[in-house]
C-alpha cells in the first residue's frame, strides 16, 4: 500500500528569507536563475533541457488534484488501499480515502512538478519564502525527470513498497536540497542535531493543518514519510556515495530505505532484496485489489494497535517480502496477507505481535490455540452493523522459508477459501 500522488505537496515549513519579486523572462526566471547552478553543483548534475514554469491559480491547482486522484489508475488504487486499511483497522469504517486526499492536497499544495508536461507548476499568490522552497524543490523533481522517469516511478502500482522507496528517493533528495540551499536551513543542517530539529519542526506544522490533524495516522504518516523519512536515507546515501549516483541506483524496498544494512552493503548481490510472494486465486469470491505492504506500513499496523513504537519496530524488522489480496464474496470483503520473513524467531514474534494487535483492534480477550504454537484463531462476535468475524494466523513454510498468514474474513468463510499449498515464494 503507497500513496500513489503525482503532485508534490510543499511540506516544508522552515522560515526562508528573500521578499525580491521574480524578475527576467517568463515567471520566477530570477529564482530558476538562481537555484539552478546551486542544485546542479550540489547534486553533480546537469540539466539535460531547461526547466520550464508557470503559474496556476489555486482553482487550476485543485483541478489537477482531482484529475490525478481521478484517474482510472487512482481510483482502482486508492479504492484497493481504502478496502485493505479498513480491513486492517486502520480507518474508519465510513471515511472516503478519495475524498479525504483531494481535501488534504489542496489544503497544502503550493506547486507541483508535472512529469506528464514536464512543466514546473507554482500557485498564483504564493507567500514569498514559501515561493523561494516551491520552487526550490519542484526544480529538482525536473532534473530527477531527465534521469529516472517519474512517470515510471508512479507507474509501479503493483508493487506499492517499491514505490514508496523510489517515491522516498525522489522527495528526500527535493527536501535535503531544498534545505540546503535555504540561508537559514542550510547552516542549521551541518550543526550537531540540526536535522534532527528541522525534521522535528517540519513535521510539527503539520499540527497545523486541520483536515492534515484529524486523518488517520496511516494517511498522515504515508504523506510524510517519502519526505522526511526520504531525507533520512539521502542524507546518509551522500555520507557514503557521491550524490550524482543516487538516482542511478535506488531502493527496491521500505526495507532499504529505513535498515542501512539492507542496503550500504559491499556489492549490491550482498543486499537484503525482497522475495516475490504470491498468492493464489481464492476458492470463492473475486480478487479486487493486491499489493505489498512492506516494512514501513508494517510498522505502521503494528503501532496503530500495540500503541508501542519499539514493539512494532521489532515486528516488522525482518520481514522478507509480502503481498495481501482484498477479495469480493458475496457475505463481505476478506483479507488475505502472506508475509515472508528472515527466519523463523522473526516469523515468530511477528505471529504473537500481529496476532495481539488483531485481538486489541476488535477488543477480545480471548484467543484459541488450533495450532499450538504456530497458530492463531480470532472469534470476533457481530456489533451493530458489523457481522461476525474470524480471524486467522498460521505459520507455515513456503519453498523451506517461514511465512506467516494472516486472514481476516467473515465468519461464514471457512478457512478452505485459500489453498496453502498455492502460496508461493521466489527470489
Amino acid at each position: 500500500m503507497a500513496c500513489l500522488l503525482g503532485a508534490c505537496v510543499s511540506l516544508t515549513t522552515i522560515a526562508s528569507c528573500g521578499d525580491k519579486k521574480p524578475s527576467g523572462d517568463g515567471p520566477y526566471a530570477e529564482l530558476v536563475a538562481e537555484f539552478v547552478p546551486k542544485i546542479e553543483k550540489e547534486t553533480g548534475l546537469s540539466f539535460k533541457t531547461p526547466p520550464t514554469i508557470a503559474s496556476r491559480t489555486r482553482e487550476d491547482v485543485g483541478k489537477f488534484v482531482r484529475q490525478q486522484l481521478e484517474s482510472d489508475r487512482a481510483r482502482t488504487q486508492l479504492a484497493g488501499q481504502e478496502s485493505a486499511y479498513k480491513l486492517l483497522g486502520m480507518m474508519p469504517d465510513t471515511m472516503n480515502l478519495l475524498a479525504l486526499l483531494q481535501k488534504l492536497l489542496e489544503e497544502q499544495i503550493v506547486g507541483y512538478y508535472d512529469p506528464a508536461t514536464k512543466v514546473l507548476y507554482v500557485v498564483d499568490g504564493a507567500a514569498p519564502a514559501l515561493l523561494r522552497q516551491t520552487v526550490s524543490h519542484e526544480l529538482v523533481h525536473a532534473l530527477q525527470d531527465q534521469y529516472v522517469k517519474i512517470d515510471s516511478v508512479q507507474a509501479q502500482v503493483d508493487n506499492a513498497d517499491r514505490q514508496s522507496a523510489a517515491q522516498a528517493v525522489l522527495e528526500g533528495q527535493a527536501v535535503l536540497l531544498q534545505l540546503r540551499m535555504d540561508p537559514n536551513a542550510g547552516p542549521m543542517l551541518k550543526m550537531p542535531g540540526g536535522w534532527d530539529r528541522i525534521r522535528d519542526a517540519m513535521k510539527d506544522a503539520q499540527t497545523g493543518m486541520p483536515v492534515f490533524s484529524a486523518a488517520p495516522r496511516v494517511v498522515r504518516e504515508g504523506l510524510l514519510f517519502p519526505y522526511l523519512g526520504g531525507a533520512d536515507f539521502v542524507r546518509r546515501f551522500i555520507q557514503k556515495r557521491p550524490e550524482k549516483e543516487l538516482l542511478l541506483d535506488l531502493p527496491i524496498s521500505t526495507k532499504q530505505i529505513l535498515n542501512d544494512a539492507a542496503y550500504f552493503t559491499d556489492t549490491k548481490a550482498t543486499r537484503d532484496v525482497p522475495v516475490t510472494v504470491t498468492l493464489p486465486a481464492p476458492r470463492r469470491g473475486t480478487v479486487v485489489y493486491r499489493n505489498s505492504v512492506g516494512e514501513f506500513e508494517t510498522r505502521l499496523l503494528l503501532v496503530q494497535h500495540l500503541k508501542d513504537e519499539a514493539l512494532a519496530r521489532r515486528g516488522a524488522s525482518g520481514g522478507d517480502g509480502d503481498q495481501f489480496a482484498v477479495v469480493r464474496t458475496p457475505d463481505g470483503d476478506v483479507l488475505i496477507w502472506a508475509t515472508a520473513w528472515d527466519s523463523a524467531v522473526d516469523a515468530a514474534d511477528f505471529l504473537d505481535l500481529m496476532g495481539d494487535a488483531a485481538r486489541r483492534r476488535y477488543e477480545l480477550a480471548r484467543v484459541d490455540f488450533p495450532g499450538g504454537a504456530t497458530a492463531r484463531q480470532y472469534d470476533v462476535p457481530s456489533k451493530g452493523t458489523r457481522p461476525a468475524r474470524t480471524v486467522t494466523l498460521t505459520l507455515e513454510r513456503v519453498n523451506g522459508q517461514p511465512v506467516v498468514l494472516y486472514m481476516d474474513r467473515p465468519a461464514k468463510i471457512g478457512a478452505a477459501l485459500l489453498d496453502l499449498a498455492g502460496i508461493t515464494v521466489a527470489r
